[in-house]
């Protein structure tokens, strides 16, 4: 909409949601280097296939013939799909690297209880997400709303993809947001006595007015947008926090149980340190 930010109206999260949802990068970038191993290999086998021998089998009544068609020789053919999966291949392979050096730099402390851990941890992916050039949890709310909204034509179509990106990113409209807008919305179409198109400019100026009422009632203010986005951060920061000692404590608790390590007192969580393990 005009004028307005939708990074305001997603200013809270809630972790328990968040908890089930791999954030970290490396999770996240491991995936997807698989999966353009898979791309890569199938687009290997579909080139060289056409290089192969065929290997023809003539049935005369009872017996069968096996011929062998040799091909000629020639240059394997050069596919621009190759060139695209290898320029996507090396993008991932230098992001991750990026990551993994900064990684092995930076102290992770697994203590989501603990506030500096938490700004500390937020910092460090910060960090990889400027090295990788990847987007922020607020950037890519912003961009998810730039790309799927781009062609709606209508302010209700428009509204309620707006909560289909907001449920589906995990988060709450604690503030009670979304229910003004539609409210706001109701408002202005009684008035205008027709449904209000986004290329209606006139219309559009009424819905953003009562927007920015709204705004004022929630106590949302334009100046303190990057407060609500650093707060955001901090919190998907705490729910991978959450995520990351939980599976700690489950690896070590596994291990405890082996007859070997009956007799070994598990550490602390929140003296490991990740970079041993990179």
């Amino acid at each position: 909409l005009p004028n307005t930010s939708p990074s305001r109206y997603f200013s809270s999260v809630s972790d328990r949601d968040l908890k089930n949802t791999p954030q970290t990068l490396i999770s996240s970038t491991l995936h997807r280097f698989d999966s353009i191993k898979k791309m890569a290999y199938a687009s290997r086998f579909l080139s060289r296939s056409k290089q192969l021998q065929g290997s023809l089998v003539i049935l005369q009544q009872q017996h069968a013939i096996p011929v062998r068609a040799f091909a000629k020789e020639a240059a394997r053919p050069t596919f621009k799909g190759d060139e695209m999966l290898k320029g996507v291949f090396f993008d991932i392979k230098n992001k991750f690297q990026a990551a993994v050096d900064i990684l092995r730099k930076e102290k992770i402390t697994l203590a989501p209880e603990d506030p500096a851990a938490v700004k500390q941890y937020a910092n460090v992916m910060k960090t990889i997400r400027q090295k990788a050039d990847m987007f922020s949890e607020s950037q890519r709310i912003k961009h998810d709303i730039e790309t799927e909204t781009q062609d709606i034509p209508d302010a209700r179509a428009y509204l309620l993809k707006l909560q289909e990106i907001r449920t589906r990113r995990g988060l709450t409209d604690e503030l009670g947001a979304e229910a003004m807008m539609f409210e706001a919305l109701e408002k202005v179409e009684k008035d205008i006595k027709k449904p209000l198109l986004r290329s209606d400019k006139k219309g559009m100026d009424l819905l953003v007015a009562e927007f920015e009422k709204g705004n004022k009632k929630l106590g949302i203010r334009k100046e303190d947008l990057s407060k609500y986005e650093e707060n955001l951060e901090l919190s998907m920061a705490k729910a991978q926090l959450d995520e990351l000692k939980s599976d700690a404590v489950e690896a070590m608790e596994s291990q405890k149980k082996k007859e070997e390590f009956n007799d070994e007192e598990m550490p602390d969580v929140k003296s490991l340190d990740i970079r041993n393990f990179i």
